[in-house]
């Protein structure tokens, strides 16, 4: 497979479990750098969510581990908007969103300027929603 200079990929990364590190670890493999956008708390509520673990700590985590080069806030859901500023050779993104409308938009407008979208395999059995489902119990 191709190697990429630059890597993005982005989460919220609340409750931090194995298939948020796969797609990490995944990703760098693929990329000499890779940077990791971390939703911030007010991108969350956007969404109509709230997170357990606070934005400072959830980005301290993705920035200490070894597969990430560089941890930024994430407070767009708009993946072009963050080439525009981060200008990544790669977008890579879980096999969940593959074939919605709004990444096939995503994936058209990035081919455009030459960034390409990966997607990686949605690890099963793991989600901090299960896991958040767990805890309320």
């Amino acid at each position: 497979m191709e190697k990429y200079l630059v890597g993005y990929t982005t989460g919220v990364y609340d409750l931090f479990h194995a298939g948020h590190l796969n797609i990490i670890r995944n990703a760098k493999a693929l990329c000499d750098k890779l940077i990791v956008g971390v939703s911030t708390d007010e991108l969350v509520a956007i969404k109509g969510k709230k997170c357990v673990v606070p934005f400072e700590e959830r980005i301290e985590i993705v920035r200490n581990l070894k597969f990430v080069d560089v941890a930024v806030p994430q407070d767009t859901v708009d993946k072009f908007e963050d080439w525009r500023h981060l200008k990544f050779d790669v977008l890579f993104v879980g096999s969940d969103w593959f074939g919605t409308p709004t990444w096939k938009e995503y994936e058209k407008k990035l081919k455009s300027v030459g960034v390409k979208v990966l997607y990686f395999p949605y690890t099963k059995g793991v989600s901090s929603t299960m896991r958040r489902a767990t805890l309320k119990e």
